[in-house]
């Protein structure tokens, strides 16, 4: 079972990650005079920069995961006990939530929203799938060969699929339930969340498959 100080890294790091990321969407689109595009980059650079931070911060104590789909790739993998999975999924959609209130009270906006903003079909689904993919997949290879590079490497990756996907790269069902909880311009309607978090789900599996081809193992007995 993972330690208490583990849990608090895992809460207080996915917390930050959410309050990064609705705090500057909201930031950007009051900034942006309506520009889609800039009000976008303004979201993305602070997502890629926090996480390289949070990382760093809390890789040591707790692996910083912030992400269930993670979570549970690293379990299939063999390089994260199943004991610790729920509990970490648990901390971090709790942690998420925390953030995003966090985020909504730092606006003076109301803390509880529900969000109007529909992001369904199939291309945003399989652009989900690939996110995902890609992210533990960017994980799984740095932790390989070069696992001080983990934090930069994903840092930069969310900052090019914000870009990449159709989806702007939710890439992690806490997440995608935290902003589910903000009717602000990082929001997804409830409805249109099961899609999403099922693809990342499959997503991150099929990186399971990949990387056991990939690395023959290599990094069976590592984690982040």
């Amino acid at each position: 079972m993972p330690t208490p100080r583990a849990l608090a890294a895992e809460g207080l790091g996915t917390a930050f990650l959410l309050a990064t990321i609705v705090g500057s969407g909201i930031m950007a689109e009051r900034l942006s005079g309506g520009n889609g595009a800039l009000a976008l980059l303004g979201n993305t650079i602070p997502t890629g920069a926090i996480l390289m931070v949070l990382i760093l911060v809390f890789g040591p104590l707790s692996g910083a995961h912030f992400n269930p789909a993670v979570s549970l790739a690293l379990a299939v993998r063999g390089q994260f006990p199943w004991n610790a999975v729920a509990p970490y999924i648990a901390v971090q959609i709790a942690g998420a939530i925390l953030g995003t209130w966090m985020a909504h009270l730092m606006f003076d906006l109301p803390i509880l929203q529900i969000s109007a903003k529909v992001r369904s079909g199939a291309s945003q689904w399989f652009a989900e799938g690939v996110a995902t993919f890609g992210l533990v997949l960017t994980i799984f290879g740095c932790v390989v060969r070069t696992p001080a590079a983990t934090p930069y490497a994903v840092g930069l990756y969310i900052t090019a699929a914000y870009w990449f996907t159709a989806s702007t790269s939710f890439a992690n069902p806490a997440v995608t339930i935290a902003r589910a909880l903000s009717d602000t311009f990082a929001g997804i309607a409830p409805a249109s969340a099961p899609g999403f978090i099922a693809a990342q789900l499959a997503g991150a599996l099929c990186v399971v498959l990949v990387a056991r081809w990939l690395w023959n193992g290599e990094a069976g007995s590592r984690s982040i």
